[in-house]
């Protein structure tokens, strides 16, 4: 992939991540538990609505950082049941890549296992927070896998930020 368009286009994702994060209009509680709530509002980008968890986790943003980051062989494979693997298609930087997610089949095998190519911009902030930030992308080094259905992500990511105490 182009380095130059990689840039740019995981820029302006991480741009839309930012947005989302910091506007608190309209967004509606649909579950709460465990010290998790997660909320939901329509898109105005594409037909369908925006979720959004959030939680607070006890431990540095560096140690939470390490539960939830995309990385091959990463903790996430581990815990995340939604997440059954995690590879690197491409390195263009040290903090963007092309990669593919997998996920199993659900609701008694009758959602196919999916995969996801995306590429994903890895950020750190100066108040300590760590972000991904992802979005869709065709990539000729992967193509659809046979036993999977070729899944889209919209603009989507995590963010790992310091609370004070």
């Amino acid at each position: 992939m182009d380095p130059a368009l990689a840039a740019q286009m995981s820029e302006a994702v991480a741009e839309k991540m930012l947005q989302y994060r910091r506007d608190t209009a309209g967004w509606k509680i649909c579950r709460e538990g465990n010290g998790v709530s997660v909320s939901w509002r329509p898109s105005v980008e594409f037909p369908g609505n925006l979720y959004r968890g959030e939680g607070i986790v006890f431990g540095t943003p560096e140690e939470v950082w390490d539960c939830v980051k995309p990385a091959v062989g990463g903790l996430r494979v581990k815990w995340d049941e939604n997440v059954n693997g995690f590879e690197i298609i491409e390195s263009i930087t040290d903090t963007l890549c092309v990669s593919r997610t997998s996920t199993p089949s659900a609701a008694m095998k009758l959602i196919s296992p999916r995969d996801f190519v995306d590429l994903v911009l890895i950020k750190r902030y100066e108040d300590g927070t760590i972000s991904s930030n992802a979005s869709h992308v065709e990539h000729p080094l992967c193509p659809p896998k046979p036993g999977f259905v070729r899944g889209f992500n919209h603009p989507c990511g995590c963010f790992c930020e310091p609370l004070p105490g």
